[in-house]
């Protein structure tokens, strides 16, 4: 307790891999806070965060698993997303964030629905990340591209 301490007034309270693994479960814990918006959290959104996660972190496929339950375990410990929204603020400049809305929107069409609950969700969390409604679209329209939805 007291070595995180004496980090933190040292300006340095986490090593680098550290820092880095808490991003990464950051973006999966928001990814899978996305998919079960629609109390429905199935195959295809699983297998969309897992995608979107080895690709973005380039991990291997023993790392994604590891990484998609340190991210459900850190979204289900969680009341709030301000958390989550915070290492992102901290540790991506503008166009990181823009794109980790487009794997929320990836995440959220996955089943091919996209639920009220849903949309909202992406639209608090865009707000949060300070991504312009005109970015959102933009990337939403990207996705929808993407995955054959028509614009």
């Amino acid at each position: 307790m007291l070595d995180k301490i004496f980090a933190a007034l040292r300006g340095s309270d986490e090593p680098a891999a550290k820092k880095s693994d808490d991003l990464q479960i950051a973006v999966g814990a928001l990814l899978v806070e996305a998919a079960t918006r629609d109390d429905v959290f199935d195959a295809a959104e699983g297998a969309a965060i897992s995608r979107l996660l080895a690709e973005r972190f380039q991990l291997s496929s023993t790392e994604t698993a590891q990484l998609m339950k340190s991210a459900e375990d850190a979204r289900n410990g969680s009341l709030e997303l301000y958390g989550f929204v915070r290492r992102l603020l901290r540790d991506m400049d503008e166009a990181q964030r823009i794109e980790v809305i487009e794997m929320l929107w990836e995440v959220v069409y996955a089943d091919g629905v996209l639920d009220a609950h849903e949309d909202a969700m992406i639209r608090k969390v865009a707000g949060l990340l300070y991504v312009s409604d005109y970015d959102r679209g933009a990337a939403r329209r990207r996705v929808r591209e993407k995955l054959g939805l028509g614009a």
